[in-house]
Order: structure tokens, then C-alpha cells, then sequence
């Protein structure tokens, strides 16, 4: 009798006919706010480039211009321009920055920002607290995103101001047993985003941070390669 060498991938639990376990965890981020500050470089070849166009420029004949001033006299006689608008930018530096407060959603506006949670987690089992993303094990969900969508509803409250990015996870790492880890797992990161908000209730943890990508690596110096490849910011 043929025998198939192809594995059966699907199980009762719908990813593997092992005993072994699944993690979802969420890497929750919050979009930069306002446009990030130009690379020295590339403002000085932007100025540049203008300098070089307006050399070569199509110079319009004056009757031209002075045709399109006396149009702006008439708008502005009309009542459709009588006003003025003061526009004053809001500073890109605020006041969590300055203090460093890191549980606001109000700081590094130019830069992607990540929800990390301190507390229990799969990875230290031991009950020592450490810090992590929002996870949850997988067990009898229709799928591994949905499990993933437990995980951040269960920090936040509702999902109601996030939007998960796809169906499939962004990542995956296999987590060795280890002194405080009595057994491997497997954990599949899944992407989601802040939508139209700047402050959740973060709960069942024992604290929280918002930090950007260079200082997420500080939390995981040991996958901080890792980290490095799957987060591109």
C-alpha cells in the first residue's frame, strides 16, 4: 500500500495534530501623527532641486499675472476670500516627551509607537513578571487571528479603535525549553494599529509602555536580531 510522506499539518485543534502549544501574540501600533522630519541629505537635494527648476522655469508674460491679480481683487470684493486664516502648528515636541512618559500616546509623534505590557506571560511561566506584547494560547478559536483579537480585547476592553492588518501573522519564533520555560511553544505575531484614538485603558497587566522601535529592543535584548528583521519602521 502507498503510503503518503506529507504530514497531515491540520489537526482536532486546526493547526497541528501535536500536543504542542500556540501562541498569538499582537504587536500593537500606534501610526506616526505628523510627518516625520526630512534626513539632512535629502532636504539639501530637495532644495537643490528647486533652486535648479526654477532656472529653466516658463516665465509668464506680465499682462498674464496682472490679469490674475485683478481676478483676486473681484473674489475678494464678492465676500468669498474676507477672511484670514491664523495657522499656527501644533509643537512636534510635547510635553510627554519632555517628561519622558512613555504611557502616553502623546509623544514621538513623527514615530510608530508599540504597546508592551509587564506582567504575566507564556514565556516566563514561573509567575515572575516580565515584559511582552498582548498574547493569549491558543485553543479552541476558528482561527490563530482570532485568538490574536482575544489577546488585545482582553487588554483593552473592545476592539472598537483597532484594525487588524491581514489575516496571516507578520512573524514567528520558536521558543526553546529553557530553566523558566518547562515547555517549547511556537508564537505567531499578528499586526494591528490605533485607529482614531490617543488613549486606551490598558488593564489586566501590572503596567504598560508605548515605545518606539529602538527602544522596544531595549525590553528583548536577546531577540533584539530578531525584532530588528520582522519590524520595519
Amino acid at each position: 500500500m502507498h503510503r503518503s510522506l506529507v504530514r497531515p499539518f491540520m489537526g482536532a485543534r486546526g493547526f497541528s495534530s501535536t500536543s504542542e502549544k500556540i501562541v498569538a501574540s499582537v504587536l500593537f501600533e500606534r501610526l506616526p501623527v505628523v510627518i516625520p522630519k526630512l534626513d539632512p541629505v535629502v532636504y539639501a537635494f530637495q532644495e537643490f532641486s528647486f533652486r535648479w527648476r526654477q532656472q529653466y522655469r516658463r516665465k509668464y508674460p506680465d499682462e498674464f499675472l496682472d490679469m490674475s491679480k485683478s481676478r483676486q481683487v473681484i473674489y475678494l470684493i464678492q465676500g468669498k476670500g474676507d477672511y484670514q486664516i491664523d495657522y499656527v502648528p501644533a509643537p512636534r515636541i510635547t510635553e510627554a516627551d519632555k517628561t519622558n512618559d512613555r504611557k502616553s500616546l502623546q509623544r514621538a509623534l513623527d514615530r510608530r509607537l508599540y504597546l508592551l505590557l509587564y506582567g504575566d506571560s507564556n514565556a516566563a511561566p514561573s509567575g515572575k513578571p516580565v515584559w511582552h506584547f498582548p498574547e493569549k494560547v491558543y485553543d479552541s478559536e476558528e482561527t490563530l487571528r482570532k485568538c490574536a483579537e482575544s489577546a488585545l480585547a482582553s487588554v483593552l476592553g473592545d476592539l472598537s479603535h483597532t484594525y487588524f492588518v491581514g489575516n496571516a501573522p507578520m512573524g514567528h519564533m520558536v521558543i526553546q525549553q529553557m530553566e523558566n520555560v518547562p515547555e517549547p511553544f511556537k508564537r505567531f505575531f499578528f499586526k494591528s494599529q490605533v485607529i482614531d484614538t490617543n488613549k486606551f485603558n490598558i488593564r489586566k497587566c501590572k503596567d504598560f509602555v508605548w515605545v518606539t522601535k529602538d527602544e522596544l529592543l531595549e525590553y528583548f535584548p536577546e531577540q533584539a536580531e530578531f525584532f530588528k528583521k520582522m519590524i520595519i519602521s
